[in-house]
């Protein structure tokens, strides 16, 4: 297995349909201690760009992407804006960085973008996306759920859920959409924002998918019920106590690759390697992956593998019968 160190940049995903709040959440971060020193690179679908001015007098780093969508023809502008940022950053002509956030327009696919960190090896090298938050209306965002595939794909996709405006929501609001988010995306963190703000952590910290760990008894298990959504999307969560074999995973995902690559939409955790001091990140996109790497610390101290895999027509018991399978032959 090859593994690299290094001071990679992270990079935070904000997503959200149109009229979710992400540009005042994204604007009160940049105006926190723990927001200095963030890039942030907005999206917009049109040909005037509005959310950018917005963030300029909180940030001299903002870029705008104008009159597109990240997942269409804007995701070479989106690498060429990175390369960009990273050149200035080393000439001196823009200050110095350590966090990059993406503001996408509410229309956006997120799975373009991951896909672009993941086909671009320098950019890997450079940058790697930490979390996807996708910010959900409170009040509104059952409708728009349940009206706009959008909506639906940027929940399933995300790391952290953002309930945005419960200061201007029904006293029930939270507790319906908290439900139906649930049933979307059982395994991402969901928090509340009212009055346009959101403690920083949420936008610094990586999300650590939930478990369940009760009858762990060692080996992979479901962290829940499998989890099916609109157009065959599911998602389930792996979980192994014990230090695992690299060879026996990375094949695995070489033949899941292979085979199914187009319906792999997103997979993503730590694995507790045998040999490997800290844990192993790992992250795949379709048909590709970007490289492991090994972290100096677990966190929260808690020595487990744990893998979420968002798919497209492929249960967790094809994957654990997969890697069982690996295992034999190795």
């Amino acid at each position: 297995m090859k593994r690299e160190r290094g001071a990679r940049i992270p990079v935070t995903v904000v997503t959200g349909f149109l009229g979710a709040g992400k540009t005042t959440l994204v604007k009160r971060f940049l105006a926190t201690p723990e927001g200095r020193g963030t890039a942030v690179i907005v999206n917009e679908f049109g040909e005037t760009g509005i959310d950018d001015v917005l963030l300029r007098d909180c940030s001299d780093r903002v870029s705008l992407l104008g009159n597109g969508c990240l997942c269409c023809n804007v995701r070479s502008d989106l690498q060429n804006t990175l390369y960009r940022l990273v050149v200035d950053r080393d000439r001196g002509d823009v200050a110095h960085f350590g966090r990059v956030v993406i503001e996408t327009s509410g229309l956006a696919d997120p799975s373009p973008i991951l896909t672009t960190f993941a086909t671009d090896r320098a950019l890997g090298g450079e940058f790697h996306v930490e979390t996807v938050m996708a910010v959900v209306a409170t009040q509104s965002g059952l409708g728009t759920i349940d009206t706009y595939a959008e909506a639906r794909r940027q929940v399933i996709l995300a790391d952290r859920i953002v309930l945005s405006k419960t200061d201007i929501a029904d006293e029930d609001a939270v507790d319906h959409m908290t439900r139906r988010l649930r049933a979307l995306n059982p395994r991402a963190d969901i928090v509340c924002a009212a009055h346009g703000e959101l403690p920083p952590r949420h936008f610094i910290d990586a999300a650590v998918a939930r478990a369940d760990d009760a009858g762990a008894a060692g080996g992979f298990f479901a962290e829940t019920a499998e989890a099916q959504h609109t157009d065959d999307v599911r998602s389930f969560t792996l979980i192994e106590n014990e230090p695992m074999a690299w060879q026996p995973f990375a094949r695995m995902m070489e033949a899941l690759l292979a085979l199914r690559g187009g319906d792999l939409l997103r997979v993503k955790g730590f694995l507790n390697v045998a040999g490997c001091r800290g844990p192993v990140v790992i992250q795949f996109v379709q048909h590709l992956g970007h490289p492991p790497v090994e972290l100096d610390a677990w966190p929260q101290g808690k020595r487990q593998s744990r893998v979420v895999f968002i798919t497209r027509g492929i249960s967790e018991h094809q994957v654990k019968d997969l890697l069982a399978a690996m295992r034999g032959v190795a």
